[in-house]
Order: C-alpha cells, then structure tokens, then sequence
C-alpha cells in the first residue's frame, strides 16, 4: 500500500465559504474574498479532531491524550507499574496496553487470509484490522470507537460528540467540507468526524517514515557497528527470526516491520492490569473474543494478537498488549525463551500453547548478551525525527 493509496479519498480539499456578514461595503468584500480563497483540509480537520480534549465526556482526554506525538502516538502516562491509560472518569482503565497510533493507516481492512498463505503451526486464519483483536475493519471505524467507550472518552452517545463538534470553534471547516446540512444527521456526521481524523493518521505528520533506518534506505546515514550487526540478525530467518513477522522491504513505505497477522506468543499475564488486579483470574482472550472473527473460531484465534509495526519502538514502552515488559532488552528476552523464564504464567491456560510456541517463529533462539543488545541497537534505528 503506497501513501496516497493509505490517503485516498481522505486528502478531500475544499474552499471554505464566506460565514459572518453585514453589510456590503469594502471591508466585508475582503474578508468574503480571504475566507474563500482560504482552504481547510480533511488533514487539518482530523488533526483539530484528533488534538480536542472537549470531545471526551469530562472535556479532560483528545486522542491525543493516549496517542501523543511526543511518545511515537502512543500513551505517555502507562509504565510497567499502570500500563494501561486512564480513562476521562477519572479510576476507569481498559485492559489493553494504547497501541501507537503511527502507521496505523497502512493497516489493511480486516480479512481472512488466503488458505494457501496460511501456516497452521502458528497463524492465525486472518490478518488486518485495526485495535490489538481487529474487531475495526478500518481506520474510520476504530476512530468511532473511543468516544463512546466508558473507559476512554466516555460520550454517551454519537449525538453527544457531533453537539460538540457542531459547538465548536472549527465548525465552519466541518460545513466546509461535508456541507452547510453536515451536522442535519447525527450517523452521517459521525461517519464525518471519524473519517477526518483517519486523514489526519494517513498523513505525513503522524507517518514520516524520519528516522535512521530510513536515512540508512536513503544513503544519508551509515549504522554503526552493534546497529548493522543487529539489522543482519534482525533479519536472519534461522537465527533470531524477527523479519519473519517484522518484515522490511528496499523502501521505507515497505518497510512497516509488520505483517498484519495473528499470533500468540505466550505473553505472560501482567498483575499491574487493573483487570488482573480486579480479577486475578482475567484472561485476555485477543482475536478469540474478536466480534470481527467468524463464530466457531474462538478456540483457534485465543490468545491471539496482531503483530505491531516496531516504528517508534523505543518511545512505546511498556510492551505487549497488557504492558507486561518495561524494556526492550526484555522483549528480546521473551523471544529468546532457551534464555528467559518468563512463560510460567501464560496469558492463555491452552495446551495449544505449548505447540504454538515450540514451532516454527517461536522456537528458542539461544542469542548471546552481544546479539540481544545488538538487536535493541538496531530497534533504536527506527525512531522518527532523525531528519
């Protein structure tokens, strides 16, 4: 998927018609002439969306709030202590670890995959979509989903959160661009809003594909020594496997470091979750609990999560869907399970799991000390805002 294939119909630009009035002299032939000849993008919209803390219930929580730009678009306020975000009542928390928002939009629509790309030793039978269980098609739809969840933005209802765009300062741009009736109905306008923030994820701004590894596909920058021996085993397919799951192609825009499908890894069970502290015996069921999957599913997708794009890695922590690891050293340690003692307590009581994790991607790697920094080194490389 290129970038203007990820934008589409998104990047819709309008001229912004003249509002205010009175009169009809020289001065207000002017301002008529500036606001038309003014633009207002759908970017721009969805970015105003995306920065508006007034659309959360107790006007205290944008998107921003769990996807901050300063953290690679994910949640600045989890740690390894409280790794899930707070939501706007204030003591609610979901159960999942914010996943970056960055790249998001290069996420495929939620599919099955073909029988003959299937590898039963360890994937799963779908791939794409968007939140950690897919149970978005797309970018638009998981938009839609965080004003009305409880444990996030907390609106009662879409009318609630298209009032508040209608009441808002940038309510112009809104009629700009969808129409002087564009707030007339209430499923319409919400449709709206969530497809200009989905612009403003596609855009430049939240994707600039800026870092080393990029200036590295460029020919602008040289790894050091630790960073190219950590990318030659990042992509060894035999020893630490990375790039099987993790892909990187000869261009930035192919290089997602995901391949959008399903797999459980055997992440330990996190007690810091409030939904473990809650319930000791939570389980998180991933794609098996997914309204997206076809019934009858259930058992062969528990457990399992999409894999993440590894862009803005080192600005993500904590790690995993529960937030269970601090570092990335630990991360490498997880796979490396030959070396690491950490799958006493499975996120999934299923004896699938022991298979799962004992074929094929999840055999152990037996890295050294050496390997495993060298493989953090190289992970560092993928942080934006290098040029």
């Amino acid at each position: 998927m290129t970038r203007m294939e990820s934008l589409g119909a998104l990047c819709l630009t309008v001229a912004i018609t003249a509002c205010g009035g009175g009169g009809g002299g020289d001065s207000s032939d002017t301002d008529s002439n500036t606001n038309q000849n003014s633009q207002v993008t759908m970017e721009a919209l969805g970015r105003k969306l995306f920065f508006d803390t007034n659309l959360s219930s107790g006007s205290n929580q944008a998107c921003a709030s769990c996807h901050d730009p300063d953290s690679g678009f994910a949640d600045p306020r989890v740690t390894v202590d409280a790794p899930v975000s707070e939501g706007s009542v204030g003591g609610t928390f979901g159960d999942r670890n914010a996943p970056t928002a960055a790249y998001a939009a290069f996420t495929p629509s939620f599919t099955t995959v073909a029988a003959a790309a299937q590898t039963p030793e360890t994937d799963s039978k779908y791939e794409g979509g968007q939140f950690l269980d897919g149970r978005a098609l797309d970018l638009v739809t998981q938009a839609k989903g965080p004003f009305l969840n409880p444990l996030e933005m907390n609106n009662a209802s879409a009318e609630e959160v298209v009032g508040k765009v209608q009441n808002s300062d940038y309510a112009h741009e809104f009629t700009a661009l969808f129409g002087e009736d564009a707030f007339s109905d209430t499923d319409t306008a919400y449709h709206n809003i969530a497809t200009a923030i989905a612009a403003f994820e596609s855009s430049d701004e939240v994707n600039p594909f800026s870092s080393k590894f990029d200036a590295y596909l460029n020919g602008d920058y040289t790894f050091t020594t630790s960073e190219q021996r950590g990318f030659d085993l990042f992509q060894d397919a035999t020893k630490a496997k990375c790039a099987n799951c993790h892909p990187l192609g000869t261009t930035s825009e192919e290089s997602l470091f995901t391949n959008f499908r399903y797999y459980n890894i055997g992440t330990p069970s996190n007690p810091q979750n409030p939904a473990n502290i809650l319930d000791s015996s939570f389980v998180d069921q991933g794609l098996g609990a997914s309204s997206a999957i076809e019934r009858g599913d259930e058992a062969a997708e528990r457990g399992k999560f999409r894999v993440p794009t590894l862009r803005n890695v080192e600005l993500t922590a904590p790690y995993m869907h529960n937030g269970v690891y601090e570092t990335l050293e630990e991360v490498v340690l997880h796979y490396d399970i030959q070396v690491a003692n950490l799958f006493i307590t499975p996120e999934v009581n299923d004896p699938n799991i022991a298979a799962e994790m004992n074929a094929g991607t999840f055999e152990g790697l037996n890295l050294s000390d050496q390997e495993r920094v060298d493989l953090v080194n190289f992970m560092l490389t993928l942080t934006d805002g290098y040029f």
